[in-house]
């Protein structure tokens, strides 16, 4: 790939970006750096190589789903300012 003010300008417009004369060079030296970097990693002999699909061979380890009573519903009901036995009353929101 051919790194000049052209792609450089293209680039810039995609990503709502502008630059002036200085740093479009330096943004196009900075590019060639990363393709030549990109570049380099093909170089690499990966024939014999297994893809990698995770990146540690750990598993998620998680607690047993208990149910526990924290409070009573006589608890929680104790300073709601309206209620039914068992329910807050709130405002109607919705109207039909």
């Amino acid at each position: 790939m051919k790194v000049n003010n052209k792609l450089i300008s293209d680039l810039a417009k995609l990503a709502k970006l502008h630059f002036d004369e200085k740093s479009s060079l330096s943004m196009q030296e900075d590019l060639k750096k990363m393709i030549g970097f990109v570049d380099k990693l093909s170089e690499i002999d990966t024939e014999d190589t297994e893809p990698l699909i995770y990146m540690s061979e750990e598993v998620n380890v998680l607690r047993d789903d208990t149910l526990i009573e924290n409070i009573s519903k006589e608890k929680a009901l104790e300073n709601a300012p309206q209620k039914d036995s068992d329910y807050f009353l709130v405002p109607k929101v919705i109207d039909k």
